[in-house]
C-alpha cells in the first residue's frame, strides 16, 4: 500500500516544473553581480523569477527581497521595524522578535488595537484559520496563505509579507519579504550591497529559479481551480471525522479556513501518538507546526484560543495537497477511525 502524504502545511513535494527549471539554473555559471554575459545570464535568471512570484502575489510594484526563507525574512523585517505586537498563535519565528500581548479569540481571529505597530499572520499554520488584515498593518507573515488562497499583497494593506518556496511546492532554503517600495529596512546580513542593499550574498540562483516556478504554477492551479477541489476533499474527510469520532473536537470548524487544512483533537489520546501510529500505517501528519511538533508540548495556537493543555496536547493537523485524492482522505479515515476505536477501548 502507497503511502499517503497529508503534512504540506509543513512542506510540499517539488513540483516537475520546479525541478526542471532548478535543473536549467544549474547551466547558468555567472555571478548574478558580474556584468559580463555569464554574469548577465544569471541575474536574468533571477529577475524573471523576481518578477514571477511578484505577479503571483500581487505584488507588482512592491519590492521583493530573496531570503533563505520566511525565518530569516521575520528577523529582517522586524529586526528593522522594531517590537511589533503579536499574538501567541503566531509562528515561532515571528514570536520570537514580538511583544506577545495580542489576545485572540476562542474563534482564532486576533484582537489588533494598534495595525501599523502589529504582525498578524494571514493563515494559521496549525488550525488553518484565515484572519481578516486591518489596512496599516505592519507585517504580515503570508507563508502558509500563498499558493492555497487567491491574495494580492497590494490589496492586502500591510507595510510587508512573508513568503516561502517550500510551502508552495519550491524549494527549502528559498523565501522572500515583500514590501511597500520606499519601506526602509537596513540589511542584517552586510556585505557586497545584494537585494538592493537589503540583503547581502551572492543570490541562489538556483532556488530562485525553482521559486518563481513554483509561484507560477501555484497561481495557475489556482485559476483552475485545484485548491476549491481540495477543500471538497477536506470536508468529505472532516465529514467521515464527526460522525465516526464523537468525542473529538475540530478546531475552527465554522472559521474561514485554508482549503486543505483539518485539525482536531482527542481528548486523552495525545497527539504525538496518533502521528506515530498513522505513521506506520502509511501517513504522514503532524501534531503541530512542523517547527515545534518534535517538541512535547501543548500547542501554544490552541492555548491562545482557549483550549485546555490537555486537550491542547492531543490534536493533530493533516493537511492536504493539490494531488491529495478522494481515495487518500477516506483511507485515512478509515485506519484513523479504527485506531481511535481502539484507544476509546483502552480507556474503558
Amino acid at each position: 500500500m502507497k503511502r499517503v502524504y497529508l503534512d504540506h502545511n509543513a512542506t510540499t513535494p517539488l513540483r516537475p516544473q520546479v525541478r526542471t527549471a532548478m535543473i536549467a539554473a544549474m547551466d547558468a555559471v555567472g555571478n548574478p553581480s558580474s556584468v559580463h554575459a555569464e554574469g548577465r545570464a544569471a541575474k536574468s535568471i533571477v529577475e524573471k523569477a523576481r518578477q514571477k512570484i511578484a505577479t503571483a502575489f500581487g505584488a507588482d510594484g512592491a519590492d521583493l527581497v530573496f531570503t533563505s526563507g520566511s525565518t530569516e525574512g521575520a528577523a529582517l523585517a522586524m529586526s528593522a521595524m522594531g517590537p511589533l505586537h503579536a499574538s501567541a498563535i503566531e509562528h515561532d519565528a515571528i514570536r520570537a522578535w514580538a511583544v506577545e500581548d495580542l489576545h485572540t479569540a476562542a474563534s482564532g481571529a486576533v484582537m489588533i488595537t494598534e495595525a501599523a505597530r502589529s504582525t498578524v499572520q494571514l493563515a494559521n499554520s496549525e488550525t488553518g484559520i484565515v484572519q481578516t488584515l486591518p489596512d496599516g498593518l505592519a507585517l504580515t507573515d503570508a507563508t502558509q496563505a500563498f499558493g492555497k488562497l487567491p491574495v494580492a499583497f497590494n490589496w492586502m494593506g500591510a507595510t510587508a509579507a512573508l513568503i516561502s518556496a517550500h510551502k508552495l511546492g519550491g524549494p527549502k532554503g528559498i523565501g522572500a519579504v515583500v514590501m511597500k517600495r520606499g519601506t526602509d529596512i537596513p540589511p542584517q546580513i552586510k556585505g557586497g550591497g545584494q537585494e538592493m542593499g537589503r540583503r547581502s550574498g551572492t543570490e541562489n540562483v538556483i532556488g530562485i529559479a525553482g521559486f518563481g516556478a513554483a509561484a507560477e504554477a501555484a497561481a495557475q492551479d489556482l485559476a483552475n481551480g485545484v485548491w476549491e477541489k481540495t477543500e471538497q476533499f477536506r470536508n468529505i474527510l472532516e465529514m467521515a471525522l464527526v460522525e465516526g469520532a464523537s468525542e473529538s473536537i475540530f478546531i475552527g470548524k465554522d472559521a474561514r479556513r485554508l482549503p486543505n487544512t483539518l485539525c482536531f483533537a482527542t481528548p486523552g489520546w495525545k497527539g504525538e501518538t496518533q502521528v506515530m501510529q498513522m505513521d506506520l500505517a502509511g501517513f504522514a501528519i503532524s501534531a503541530g507546526s512542523a517547527c515545534s511538533s518534535g517538541k512535547v508540548r501543548a500547542s501554544a495556537v490552541l492555548t491562545a484560543m482557549g483550549y485546555s493543555e490537555d486537550v491542547a496536547q492531543c490534536a493533530i493537523r493533516v493537511s492536504l495537497g493539490p494531488d491529495t485524492t478522494e481515495d487518500d482522505v477516506m483511507r485515512f479515515a478509515e485506519t484513523w477511525l479504527q485506531k481511535e476505536k481502539k484507544h476509546r477501548a483502552r480507556m474503558a
